[in-house]
This record gives C-alpha cells, sequence and structure tokens, in this order.
C-alpha cells in the first residue's frame, strides 16, 4: 500500500503547474491534501474525480483558506468529516477515510500565524490524539502539522527557536504526541538524516531543493503495532506545484 501526502497550497494553481499529471504517475492508493484553499463545488470534475480515484472533500468555511481533500482508489467504508470542535471543523483541517483493518486521515494544522489559536488547537488535537492512541482501531495520519520535530528538521535551527513551527511548546507537544501518546514518525523509522525537508519558506524553483533551506514539517504517523509495516518513506523532491513536497510512505499492507 503506497500512501502520498501533500500540501499543495491551493489546489487550482497546483493543478495548473502539473498536480494532476504528477497523481496519475504515482500509482499510490490514497492520496492525501492538505490546504486545498478553494470551495469544493468550485471545482471541475477533472479535480474531484481524477481517473482512477473518488474525491473526498472537507472545505474550510473562509473562501480562499485552508481546507482538506483524499483521493482514494478503494472506495472507504465511511468517511469522518470533520473532530467535533469548532476550529477544526469550520477551517476544514481533517478528514478521514475508513477501511476494514484502519483509517486514513489528511489532517492540516494552523500555521501559527496566531500562536494563541495554533497553542488552543493543539491542546483540543491532543485529547483526541490520546482518545485514539486508545482505541483498537489502527490509524494513519498524514499531512501537514506545522512543526518541525528536532534541529535536523529544519535549516539554520539556531535562529528559529522563537520562530512558529521550532518554538519550545510546540517541540514539546510534538514530543508527547510521539512519546508518551504512542504515535510514529514513519519518515524517521526509514530515514535519520538531516538536511530531509518537505517546505521551503523561500523556495527558488531555479536552484535544487536540496541545496535550500527548508522544513520538515509534513509527517505521517501511525501506532506503535504500525511501525513493523512501515516498508518504504521518501520525499518527492521532483514535484514542482507547490512550495511544499510529497511525503510518500509505503506500507506492506493491502486495503
Amino acid at each position: 500500500m503506497k500512501i502520498a501526502s501533500i500540501n499543495v497550497n491551493g489546489i487550482r494553481d497546483a493543478v495548473d503547474r502539473g498536480f494532476l499529471d504528477w497523481l496519475a504517475q504515482q500509482d499510490a492508493d490514497v492520496v492525501c491534501v492538505q490546504n486545498i484553499k478553494a470551495k469544493s463545488f468550485e471545482l471541475g470534475d477533472h479535480i474531484l474525480y481524477p481517473e482512477g480515484y473518488e474525491g473526498y472533500f472537507l472545505d474550510a468555511e473562509e473562501d480562499g483558506f485552508s481546507g482538506v481533500a483524499l483521493y482514494c482508489r478503494k472506495i472507504p467504508k465511511a468517511i469522518m468529516y470533520g473532530l467535533g470542535f469548532p476550529q477544526c471543523d469550520h477551517e476544514g483541517r481533517f478528514l478521514q477515510a475508513d477501511y476494514d483493518r484502519f483509517s486514513i486521515a489528511t489532517f492540516l494544522m494552523p500555521d501559527g500565524s496566531d500562536q494563541k489559536a495554533k497553542q488552543a488547537f493543539m491542546e483540543q488535537y491532543q485529547e483526541y490524539l490520546t482518545k485514539m492512541s486508545r482505541k483498537r482501531r489502527e490509524y494513519i495520519i498524514c499531512g501537514t502539522w506545522h512543526i518541525a520535530h528536532k534541529t535536523i528538521d529544519l535549516a539554520n535551527w539556531s535562529d528559529n527557536q522563537l520562530t512558529s513551527g521550532f518554538r519550545p511548546e510546540e517541540r514539546a507537544w510534538m514530543d508527547q504526541v510521539l512519546g508518551p501518546t504512542g504515535f510514529i514518525d514513519t519518515f524517521r523509522e526509514i530515514n535519520r538524516d538531516a538536511g530531509e525537508y518537505t517546505w521551503w519558506p523561500k523556495l527558488d524553483q531555479d536552484v535544487p531543493r536540496e541545496r535550500q533551506e527548508g522544513w520538515r514539517i509534513d509527517y505521517q504517523l501511525v501506532g506503535p503495532n504500525f511501525r513493523r509495516h512501515v516498508v518504504d518513506a521518501w520525499i518527492d523532491y521532483d514535484a514542482t506545484f507547490s512550495e511544499f513536497a510529497p511525503l510518500i510512505v509505503e506500507y506492506d499492507l493491502a486495503l
């Protein structure tokens, strides 16, 4: 099973830059998309239902803001829209597909432009993650968490310790999620190297991404029982339709 996660930062612009061509080449079972920045009723069928996929969307109430989507090759048994608290649901930040053995979610954390709002979201989201970790069902949570967990997860970390996305309280929150709460960072199960990034705040498309200062703020998290199913994980640096790069993980499971 192959799952891809990508923050398109505006799906219509991403489509203009080749997103659907990239999608057609992936042969992914599920593609988790964040930051749609459009109402789904405004989008054409070629975006809502790309060949081979069923599309599911959760829009933000505000125009041109947030929103998440799932592209699924196999129709899920159920779709869960939101998490039940207004900051998440009204801003279109969580969408979950349920299959027989596990669930796959696409998730978008607030970016921290309003740090108090981000902190409030993290507190409410932590409650939900704790409940998820206690269930017998397994979860794969994919998306932009807007937090670089360790110093190896961003360039020039020493100058960014008070920057949203690397503040001490945010990193401590990730310590909790990836510690006592019990979730696993699938990418770090495979790759422990520094210099692996998924977002470039000052991306220069004329310079290879590997040579630019970036942040790793996108994750696919799973419960501890899924650790053994992670086969491979990588960042697709060649996908250039967003200042984010897709994070792709392969699991030795079938939908």
